[in-house]
Order: C-alpha cells, then structure tokens, then sequence
C-alpha cells in the first residue's frame, strides 16, 4: 500500500528527531489562473514543542523548476541546468536539512523560520554527490 502523501515522515539527524512534510501552494490570480507556485518542505523538531519548525520554500521562478506537471515528478525541485533534488527522499531532506544547520538555522528556537530553498540547494545537492560539505555556499 502507498505511502499517504500528507501524512509527516519522521527524519533522524545527529541523534535528534524531526517530522517532515511536503506541501504545494499558489495563489490565484484575478483572472483564476494560478500564479506564485511555491514547494514548501518543513522540518518540526520533536517532541512538539521544543523548537519551531524550519520551512524551505522552493519558489518558482526563471531558470527554476518546482512540480507542477510532466516531465517533472510531484517532488522535483531544481535549476533548469543545473542542481536538483527529488523532495520525496529522505536523502535529499536530510541533505538540505544538514545545510540549514549548517548555515545557522538552530532547532531549539521556538518560532517558525523561512528559507529559501534554492540558497540550499546546489549544497545539498553536491552534499549528496560526495562532492562539498554543507556549509558551502
């Protein structure tokens, strides 16, 4: 039986435990078309209630791909030409997780924090290719 896709997955990272989600959202225009298409990956510490969760957002944009239909899978972010990641694998989640950390983001805090997903990106990506440390920018 397939995985529910709405249903939080649970990560462990360096002995601590996260639950993550995947969700798309846009908005709609004046004229009914949907616009501002953004792949929002976030990441609770747990249990609930000891830190704030981190929410990376892959916005669309020019020389950028978030799902939204063929050829591209539901969990595909990534550049036109270059770096890309499938959001369904744990790998990749914990690739960009690892970045965040590494970049500063402190689980412990209590309120919520935005990134944005294509300044992690190409890290992760080569995180996961062997090829830099996360902390590369």
């Amino acid at each position: 039986m397939p995985r529910h896709s709405k249903k939080p997955r649970r990560l462990v990272a360096d002995g601590r435990v996260y639950m993550w989600t995947m969700r798309h959202s846009h908005r709609t225009d004046h004229d009914g078309r949907s616009v501002d298409c953004r792949q929002i990956l976030t990441l609770s510490p747990q249990p609930a209630g000891t830190g704030g969760p981190l929410r990376i957002v892959f916005a669309d944009g020019p020389g950028r791909y978030i799902p939204g239909g063929a050829p591209f899978g539901s969990g595909d972010v990534g550049f036109t030409q270059g770096a890309d990641l499938n959001l369904h694998e744990p790998g990749p989640v914990r690739a960009l997780l690892d970045v965040a950390l590494a970049r500063g983001w402190q689980p412990g805090e209590r309120r919520a924090v935005e990134v944005d997903g294509w300044l992690l990106l190409e890290a992760a990506a080569a995180a996961r290719a062997g090829d830099a440390d996360p902390e590369s920018p």
